[in-house]
């Protein structure tokens, strides 16, 4: 859900990382010519139950890691990262979440979604493609896009097999009406593809997210992840049960998304579910803006901590943690789990 007067999710400049050491963690539609027209060629295997994903090797559930950081242990709160970034090396995080449903109802058709220049989504669908031998097509934003050389995230996608089509950004905009949807699959070449929307947020994703609640239910009074979309806050919020708080925080500007969640929670579970909120002061000026104040947080984490910190979504969510707890908003014996939704691309 993305609103038409900020940047859609996965679209800014990437910006860079410094990944320090891994530590040990317990179990627990304007019409223009595509790209590429490069397909996997490896027979896709129709998923039963997502058990021709399981043949991907997924890590679920994924790990829990205490963090001992002084500035949570003076407030007398338990930090955990929930490393969802360990589920599986290239669909990484929440994206093996709200894939895996639409991997599996798409049953071997070819998979069109939507992102922007630097989308997380389409590389993981993308790479989905490469790794299941199904075809994917990715609708990106921007026209004008289509006749420069791709950047790194793009060229991934077509290494991976993907068929990029780029469409204006007004297009782009109206991309969910049924008209424009409908020109835009015809333009791609993809008129009965399995349309997955941006983000990879519809009520499968978030049904798909509701397991990562279910895994740390009883375990964290408040469980925290970054939203762009808002289907995991929406799937996560539904799976903590009584007692599980869910905090999400924005990393586009806008203060639009608690209606987009209501309207997926609705979607998938016909109503809301679960105790959650937003805190949106944490955007740092919009989709994939920085500050000299946020990169030396990150840096700092990873040095403390050996954790490389994705800095669109992580590092925001880290940040927000690390002022929330300054302003005495979790009560002192309580535990607060971090959703570490993402690596750090390259």
């Amino acid at each position: 859900m993305t609103s038409p007067d900020t940047p859609d999710p996965d679209t800014g400049p990437m910006p860079g990382a410094r990944p320090g050491p891994e530590p040990a963690v317990s179990a627990s539609a304007a019409s223009t010519p595509l790209a590429s027209t490069a397909t996997a060629s490896a027979a896709f295997v129709a998923p039963a139950g997502h058990g021709g994903l399981a043949g991907l090797r997924p890590r679920l559930p994924s790990p829990v890691q205490d963090v001992v950081d002084e500035r949570f242990e003076r407030r007398g709160v338990r930090l955990v990262l929930k490393r969802d970034d360990l589920i599986h090396p290239e669909l990484i995080g929440n994206k093996w979440r709200k894939l895996a449903p639409n991997l599996s109802a798409a049953t071997g058709r070819t998979v069109l979604t939507f992102g922007g220049a630097y989308s997380n989504h389409l590389r993981a669908t993308a790479a989905a493609g490469r790794l299941l031998g199904l075809p994917t097509v990715g609708v990106v934003r921007g026209q004008e896009l289509a006749g420069r050389p791709l950047n790194a995230s793009l060229a991934r996608c077509v290494a991976d097999g993907m068929r990029l089509h780029f469409v204006d950004r007004a297009t782009y905009r109206d991309k969910t009406a049924p008209a424009t949807l409908a020109a835009v699959l015809r333009e791609a070449g993809a008129v009965d593809a399995y349309v997955v929307p941006e983000g990879g947020s519809n009520a499968l994703a978030v049904r798909g997210c509701r397991a990562l609640g279910e895994e740390l239910a009883g375990r964290a009074d408040v469980v925290a992840t970054a939203c762009g979309t808002g289907g995991t806050l929406a799937g996560l919020a539904s799976g903590l049960g009584q007692g599980g708080r869910a905090l999400g925080v924005p990393v586009l500007k806008g203060g639009f998304l608690g209606a987009g969640i209501r309207g997926l929670q609705a979607e998938a579970f016909g109503g809301p579910r679960g105790d959650w909120s937003l805190d949106d002061r944490f955007h740092f000026g919009g989709y994939a803006r920085t500050t000299p104040e946020l990169d030396a947080f990150a840096a700092d984490f990873e040095r403390r901590h050996g954790v490389p910190v994705e800095r669109v979504y992580v590092a925001k969510l880290l940040y927000a943690l690390f002022v929330l707890v300054e302003e005495n908003a979790f009560p002192r014996g309580s535990t607060v789990a971090a959703v570490v939704t993402g690596r750090p691309f390259p």
